[in-house]
């Protein structure tokens, strides 16, 4: 590799080949594969796992009862005349292509909130004043396909016109859906824009010059569709998986990663200039120099994607592969497009400076020399007063907890969430995602399969059993329709499927069916299992990850100590981030609580990128102690690497912020607590709190690891500075 790329980097003429080769391998990848948007999934990620009770349930329900696949739209009509504006949404919703007949709720005992009623007949559900109404959907096809999302936009569009004096709103399990699609892909372009916009800004104002600015940009525009497009063809042969959020998440990564890559290059060439004979000398001398660190890097992001493939949770182990795809891809870009495209453009590149003056500016330190005496004469007030700032942050946590509420998760106005707001005032928050018991057993009567029902009642806001319907041909199976008490994604809902499956197992054995047996279908359970996994996998992600972070860690510094020290830094950080976050948008923010998976996301990305500012800094100054005495090596880590490294973590923070202008909760969570936890990595873990525990360990900050010797000055013993505090 390092004979490959003295090669690519030779001369002009082989850096210019080495970017059209790019340019042209670019072109012909687009040109091959389909558009990244046609293979997207966006509806398994959101789904419980295979094996899961829910999953299996729902499979056991549509063979017992065919078109149980059909997700439901529910229509909420509320009206002066309440019956006729029903009836005419109802006649609309009947003339769609690609939806079942519209229905109403099937009728049970009671209704939910008091005075609702649910009249046999045809009626259905209605509030006690008589005036809302809901109608049943089902919308046929692929949730993540167009004509699924074409069926729930028509079926808006009708019945709005079929009722235009009432107030009416499609929501539901198919809405919710149509809705998530719409919402991400208004994002798309702001999430793009946003991005470019302001990592030029921060570009210009690191480098002084406006095309050497341009060249990261250029090389995470390269990256990026090479990416795409081999996602595209991969998702497209079915080897893996990308969804509208696990793209959002790829355009800030490249764009945060890539410049980093590019600012630690080009940071090194331009030290390398004062001492090298020609540019080509220096940007080798570069690479040498940082392709160390940037490979550990690299290969910490992609084996902690990969990681990913030993969780269950679809929407866990499905974005691993893609990220790191995209990884993989940016630091060979970064080791070749860059290098490249910086000396094809010469001198010119630092315009309107010049060479000798950027080479002066990379060797000053400014302020993070101060920073550097600070750590250097007093590590222990430093250790101190960071320690005390993350545990503060840390408090935060008191308040944490998650929400599976998606549907409360929009940061934008919907029709989904506009109609749950209806029947959660108007008929029950249970109403809006009903679930499904499958009774299965051997010659079930519609008798029995009422008593179980009758059983169940007490138990739920309104249950719900219809012999024409809901006994399956030779008795095998029964469904009854239980509509609980609280909205449906709550805990206090997930909690209820466990005691009503038993329950109903129980009441399934007393009304006599034999070789009784009971499963759960439907939001509730399926959210419940989500749940479930979700917990489990965070149980083999955290310790998973680490181990992958300490081995890198642990092969790059050639030591035992330091990999043990510069996880608890991760650890610590990571909580003071999720602390500060529950505070802000849980606590100030009076969001439900944090979306489900940003915990999980959070640290993956927190981890795996934080660690590059400890591996840029712990190799600087591993290559500085083999020819000082180990305070000079850290005095000049830290001022050599502050600068960059203080560059890269403000990109990386402000790419990751953009995701706040997303309409979608767990997008603006994350990018919330992705920017607050790599800039604490950046300006207190980094800069401060490693260098104190390395200045106090000593001689031993890379045990087994000895420092190399160095010759004293006549009187002074080598590696001894003076500690204060």
């Amino acid at each position: 590799m390092s004979a490959l790329l003295r090669a690519m980097l030779a001369s002009k003429r082989s850096a210019a080949l080495t970017a059209v080769l790019w340019i042209v391998l670019t072109g012909a990848l687009a040109g091959l594969a389909p558009d990244l948007k046609s293979v997207q999934d966006d509806s398994s990620g959101n789904s419980a796992p295979a094996a899961s009770d829910s999953s299996v349930a729902q499979r056991e329900l549509e063979r017992a009862f065919p078109g149980s696949d059909a997700l439901p739209a529910v229509v909420v009509v509320r009206a002066e005349d309440g019956p006729a504006a029903a009836a005419a949404v109802t006649r609309a919703a009947g003339t769609r292509p690609g939806l079942g007949m519209p229905v109403s709720p099937v009728c049970g005992q009671g209704g939910t909130k008091p005075g609702t009623d649910c009249v046999p007949g045809g009626d259905g559900l209605t509030s006690a004043d008589g005036r809302t109404r809901v109608v049943i959907v089902p919308v046929t096809g692929d949730p993540a396909g167009d004509a699924f999302e074409d069926a729930v936009a028509g079926l808006r569009t009708a019945v709005k016109d079929a009722a235009p004096a009432a107030t009416v709103a499609v929501t539901g399990p198919a809405g919710i859906i149509a809705d998530t699609v719409k919402v991400f892909s208004s994002g798309d372009k702001v999430l793009l824009l946003g991005t470019v916009l302001l990592v030029l800004v921060i570009l210009l104002a690191v480098y002084r010059s406006p095309l050497l600015a341009l060249v990261p940009l250029l090389a995470v525009g390269v990256a990026m569709r090479v990416t795409e497009s081999l996602g595209a063809l991969l998702a497209d042969a079915g080897a893996l998986t990308v969804s509208s959020q696990t793209a959002s998440i790829m355009t800030v990564l490249l764009f945060g990663v890539g410049t980093d890559y590019a600012l630690i290059i080009t940071s090194r060439y331009r030290e390398a200039l004062a001492g090298a004979p020609d540019r080509f000398a220096a940007m080798r001398a570069a690479l040498r120099g940082t392709a160390e660190s940037v490979l550990a890097s690299a290969s910490t992001i992609v084996l902690a994607m990969f990681a990913l493939l030993a969780l269950v949770s679809p929407a866990l182990r499905g974005f691993g592969p893609y990220l790191a795809l995209g990884v993989a891809v940016m630091a060979v870009v970064a080791f070749t497009f860059i290098p490249a495209a910086v000396l094809l453009l010469g001198r010119a590149v630092f315009w309107p400076f010049s060479e000798a003056a950027v080479a002066r500016r990379a060797a000053a330190g400014g302020v993070w020399r101060r920073a550097a005496d600070l750590v250097v004469t007093a590590p222990r007030r430093v250790l101190a007063g960071t320690l005390v700032l993350l545990a503060v942050l840390c408090l935060g946590m008191t308040g944490y907890k998650e929400s599976f509420d998606f549907v409360s998760g929009f940061r934008v106005g919907t029709d989904s969430a506009a109609g749950q707001r209806v029947i959660d005032r108007e008929l029950g928050a249970g109403e809006i995602a009903p679930s499904t018991l499958l009774v299965r057993g051997t010659g079930i009567t519609p008798g029995q399969a009422e008593a179980v029902r009758a059983k169940l009642a007490p138990r739920a806001a309104r249950t719900a059993f219809d012999p024409r319907r809901d006994i399956a041909p030779g008795g095998g199976a029964a469904r009854i329709t239980v509509v609980l008490k609280d909205n449906p994604y709550s805990p206090a809902a997930m909690d209820a499927v466990e005691p009503l499956q038993d329950a109903a197992a129980a009441a399934a054995r007393d009304a006599g069916i034999a070789r009784a047996r009971v499963l759960v279908a439907g939001p509730t359970a399926e959210t419940a299992d989500i749940k479930a996994a979700l917990d489990r996998d965070m149980l083999v992600l955290v310790p998973l990850v680490l181990l992958i972070v300490g081995l890198v860690l642990a092969g790059l510094l050639r030591s035992v100590l330091a990999p043990l020290y510069l996880l608890a830094t991760l650890v610590l950080s990571f909580l003071a981030t999720l602390g500060l976050t529950v505070a802000v948008t849980v606590w100030l923010g009076g969001d439900l609580g944090i979306g489900n998976r940003v915990t999980a996301y959070v640290f993956i990305f927190l981890v795996s990128l934080g660690v590059d500012y400890n591996i840029f800094i712990m190799s600087r100054y591993r290559q500085e102690a083999a020819r000082k005495p180990p305070v000079e090596a850290l005095r000049a880590a830290i001022t050599r690497t502050g600068g960059v490294v203080s560059s890269a973590g403000l990109i990386l923070a402000g790419t990751f912020a953009v995701l706040m202008t997303q309409p979608i909760r767990e997008l603006y969570q994350f990018g919330m607590a992705m920017a607050i936890g790599i800039l604490l990595d950046t300006f207190i873990v980094r800069p401060l709190l490693v260098p104190a525990i390395v200045r106090l360990l000593g001689d031993r900050a890379l045990w087994p690891r000895r420092p190399a010797p160095v010759v004293p000055e006549p009187g002074v013993e080598p590696g001894v500075a003076p500690v204060r505090g």
